[in-house]
């Protein structure tokens, strides 16, 4: 199986994975990057996995669906342009001979899901399509959600194994690291981490997919009871030591971070 980022509009990532005859594709919002690879690699689509519901994820699935009649699995809780399978927490459901399990992370939007599968028994990384609940460094605004949900869906992202490939919808891995450090500016992590993602950006490569490790060594948001963080929240309004406090401290800081 192989997976694939195809880059759309400024910033986005779609995933596509593969068997060399079909493939399924996570969050399509232009049909167009997805028909160009399935055409250039002589791939059938065989499925469509959408996280949630703003059109940056969605913006593709009427093109995708005029020219191939496969299901399309999506939040139960969300409006989608298309006819789809409706999924939450607990379900799983079969793309491309890949078993997924689904995972509600409300917070960036009300019915967020994500896609985990588990490859380990294979011998390979396990594999997350988490939408824009968890970027590399960084989570998601909170459009529709409270602090108390994210920072829990967070957390159910962070209980997954270390290994786990974190494919993110957006390449905002650069801006992210800058808060991180502001946050935490002693971090040997982060100081490593930043060298390897510039040198990937400036070699025009993208710096996802992730890991969890990492995610839990750098990412702010995840670290919501480390002192470092926890002082640094406290220099931004925060007045309790609380990982839900210190989390929307930092989201709000982040929220108006240059």
């Amino acid at each position: 199986m192989e997976l694939i980022a195809l880059p759309a509009f400024t910033d986005n990532y779609i995933w596509m994975f593969h068997d060399g005859v079909a493939a399924a594709v996570v969050d399509p919002g232009d049909c167009a990057p997805v028909l160009d690879a399935l055409d250039r690699l002589g791939l059938q689509l065989g499925a469509i996995l959408v996280t949630h519901h703003h059109q940056d994820h969605v913006g593709g699935l009427v093109g995708l669906r005029e020219r191939f009649d496969v299901p399309v699995y999506a939040p139960a809780l969300e409006s989608m342009p298309v006819d789809c399978i409706a999924l939450k927490g607990g379900d799983s459901v079969v793309a491309v001979g890949l078993r997924f399990e689904v995972i509600d992370v409300p917070g960036h939007t009300r019915g967020h899901i994500t896609y985990f599968h588990d490859s380990r028994p294979s011998g390979h990384a396990p594999l997350l399509f988490c939408g824009d609940t968890l970027f590399s460094a960084g989570c998601g605004r909170l459009f529709e959600g409270t602090p108390q949900q994210m920072h829990h869906s967070l957390q159910l992202l962070a209980d997954l194994p270390g290994d786990t490939r974190v494919c993110c919808a957006h390449e905002y891995t650069l801006s992210n690291l800058k808060f991180a450090r502001a946050v935490e500016p002693q971090s040997i992590a982060l100081a490593a981490y930043t060298e390897w993602c510039e040198q990937q950006r400036a070699a025009g490569l993208p710096t996802l997919p992730g890991r969890i490790d990492m995610e839990s060594a750098v990412n702010p948001f995840m670290r919501c009871d480390e002192p470092a963080v926890i002082d640094a929240a406290r220099q931004h309004g925060c007045d309790s030591e609380d990982p839900v406090a210190v989390f929307a401290a930092l989201r709000q800081w982040k929220n108006g971070f240059q």
